[in-house]
């Protein structure tokens, strides 16, 4: 059924009542293959397992007529219901939240990504120690083996508390360091504008656009992890644009708190680009999320251009609302309606 090799898993993934297209394609960034789903609509989840018994038998069946080698559930769930849930159904059980720290640990380039994503992960885990190891470390595919921070999990729990106290500092020196850099560039002059949205929004890409740069861009999951920043000239105006991660529905709360002195870049910016996803279903769905998260860091006040990227992927009459709602349509790979979010870019901060 599967064109696999000996690093992939086999995958039953559980939703409670939302769709499970994003949760597969999270698990496909970590090399894990989804034969079969199934959901259940949870109004109070089950104090043992989160859902209900009878549906925990049913992924049990699931994962033995597919032959799954592991259970991923689309919410984030506490270490002792997944050691209730490992006994139940025989096989490692996953989270989103681990999942997507996964996805950091790959994506981490820089020594503050590796240090952000290290505390992350210590962090998620610490309340966790008991939890999965052995039926984890049977996985092929080793999600939620990967990344020092999942290396120290043997480590008592005093130890894993001192560790985030020693990352923490470290983290904090770093953003002291990035805030003399902020500084020094205020003394410019230059007003600092950032691209936020959701991941795989095409962030990355609108910034080579805008600035003729060569940062890497690809049709991936997280694929920033670390804040790049570029130059860009409009017609003698100058402003310096970021790239950040993006963000994502249901963010472990370990992610916000861990990248902090990242998302200063957002906090401090004088124009956010919120770029959107158009050829997205769910776009909607992600604007809110997007919104939700500024607004828990503390930049949901800064002002906001909605760019509405991809739009070769889209039939060109479903144009007309978001531009009625004074957003930008454009296609950053194809390079089109570019020069007119410079020009409304330009407006906004010459003003």
């Amino acid at each position: 059924m599967f064109d696999t090799d000996d690093k992939s898993d086999l995958a039953v993934l559980v939703g409670v009542g939302d769709d499970l297209d994003e949760l597969e394609s999270l698990c496909e960034t970590c090399n894990i293959l989804t034969v079969a789903r199934t959901s259940q609509n949870v109004k109070e989840p089950d104090v043992t397992y989160y859902i209900g018994s009878g549906k925990v038998a049913e992924v049990a069946d699931l994962v033995r007529e597919h032959n799954a080698t592991c259970v991923v559930f689309d919410v984030e769930l506490s270490g002792s219901k997944v050691r209730n849930l490992e006994n139940a159904i025989g096989v490692a059980v996953l989270d989103r939240s681990k999942v997507i720290l996964d996805i950091f640990a790959q994506r981490a380039q820089s020594a503050e990504g590796k240090l952000q994503v290290e505390l992350a992960q210590l962090k998620y885990n610490l309340p966790r120690l008991v939890g999965s190891g052995g039926l984890l470390s049977k996985m092929r595919s080793a999600v939620g083996m990967r990344g020092p921070g999942e290396q120290k999990l043997e480590l008592d729990k005093r130890k894993i508390r001192d560790e985030i106290v020693a990352l923490e500092r470290k983290l904090e020196k770093l953003k002291s360091t990035r805030d003399l850099a902020r500084k020094s560039a205020n003394k410019s002059g230059k007003p600092r504008v950032c691209l936020v949205g959701y991941t795989n929004s095409g962030k990355s890409t609108l910034l080579n656009a805008l600035a003729k740069s060569d940062v890497f861009a690809k049709d991936l999951l997280f694929a920033t992890l670390d804040p790049k920043t570029a130059n860009v000239y409009v017609d003698g105006f100058q402003f310096l644009l970021t790239d950040t991660v993006g963000f994502i529905d249901k963010l472990p709360h370990e992610f916000i708190r861990a990248f902090e002195s990242t998302l200063d870049e957002v906090r401090y910016a004088d124009l956010l680009l919120h770029v959107v996803d158009v050829s997205n279903p769910d776009y909607p769905h992600q604007i809110e999320v997007v919104n939700s998260v500024l607004e828990k860091i503390g930049a949901g006040e800064i002002p906001a251009i909605v760019v509405y990227n991809k739009i070769d992927k889209i039939p060109l009459s479903n144009e007309r609302g978001a531009c009625e709602a004074g957003g930008v349509f454009l296609s950053a790979k194809n390079n089109i309606n570019i020069d007119l979010l410079k020009s409304k870019i330009v407006d906004m901060l010459d003003t």
